[in-house]
């Protein structure tokens, strides 16, 4: 079986419910001009619009099937999780996208989601963590920024999520924020070529260094777009444990224990990815529908030197167990 771990989904559903109920949630503001919709969240700036291609299921099916995958694991678009609204608004919010992805998903039978939890609050995001686990849901995508454009995944405020996600052995797949602080990226779309994986590589540094992945073991963490280039800077990580001894958590053994997935684009730097990380924490992704994502993700496989059993654990035997799928 092959399965795609890193996709997007928008259901239809959702998105009628919000045009026709704008009561539903007093700080998201949600303007739809034709096709396109945007939203605010808590006076903030609108999102960008909403692209059809995350709601098409017609469309989607037909690309699953072009490309022989078998299951796609999709979470929600970032945009869209709304970590900058009040706590218990947010906790609302996230049980009401839950919902929405479970009965949009169940549409398409290849379609399996991933929850959203309200970053903003770690009790909260762990209470709705474990509804959504309940409901169904066959793990989790978090945001970089647990405040929409701040914020710090080794906040002590989030340690009862790690421990839910921990005790429950949820994988919990970390994705960058849109917005990254840096001007210098607002020309050629370096937001998408490079401040996501700068954004990506902050973070999970932090996360290392604090000691998350090896104060809270049970949960899996697979890593966007083949860790942002954390792989290529392991060595300057470990040099920073060399320098302050004992002052950090060691680096390279939290990165041990993370997995990461293929939306890398190269063979070369997949194969270093397996040789540094261990083909068995690569898990195929996509990052569909979205134009930087890969538009053929198993030919980068299939054009990457790799034995039959590295081949079979990216393309979905290791995905399968960490996402409980086929009994995996």
């Amino acid at each position: 079986m092959i399965i795609d771990t890193h996709a997007h989904f928008v259901p239809a559903a959702f998105l009628e419910a919000l045009r026709a109920e704008r009561r539903l949630f007093p700080s998201v503001k949600v303007t739809a001009d034709g096709p396109q919709t945007r939203m605010a969240f808590a006076g903030g700036a609108p999102t960008r619009p909403v692209a059809p291609r995350l709601s098409d299921l017609k469309l989607r099916q037909e690309w699953l099937g072009a490309h022989g995958i078998d299951c796609q694991l999709a979470g929600g678009w970032l945009d869209l999780f709304g970590y900058e609204l009040p706590p218990e608004e947010g906790a609302d919010w996230a049980r009401f996208m839950n919902e929405m992805m479970l009965k949009g998903a169940a549409a398409l039978p290849s379609l399996a989601p991933l929850a959203t939890v309200p970053l903003q609050n770690g009790a909260l995001a762990a209470t709705v963590l474990e509804e959504a686990l309940a409901a169904g849901c066959r793990g989790v995508m978090i945001g970089t920024q647990p405040h929409g454009t701040h914020g710090a995944l080794d906040d002590r405020d989030l340690d009862p999520f790690w421990e839910a996600a921990s005790s429950r052995k949820v994988t919990v797949f970390v994705h960058p924020m849109f917005g990254c602080g840096d001007d210098r990226l607002n020309g050629f779309d370096l937001i998408n070529a490079v401040g996501r994986a700068t954004d990506t590589v902050t973070a999970m540094a932090r996360l290392l260094y604090s000691g998350h992945l090896q104060r809270f073991p049970g949960m899996n963490l697979v890593i966007s777009h083949g860790g942002g280039g954390l792989p290529y800077l392991l060595g300057r990580l470990a040099r920073n444990n060399a320098i302050h001894p004992g002052e950090y958590a060691d680096a390279v053994d939290g990165f041990r224990r993370l997995y990461f997935d293929t939306v890398l684009f190269d063979p070369r730097t997949l194969r270093y990815l397996c040789d540094c990380a261990g083909a068995d924490k690569v898990v195929l992704g996509s990052d569909h529908p979205f134009p930087i994502g890969d538009p053929a993700p198993v030919k980068v496989v299939d054009e990457t030197p790799l034995t039959a059993a590295e081949r079979r654990a990216i393309l979905g035997d290791t995905a399968a167990r960490l996402f409980h799928l086929r009994g995996g």
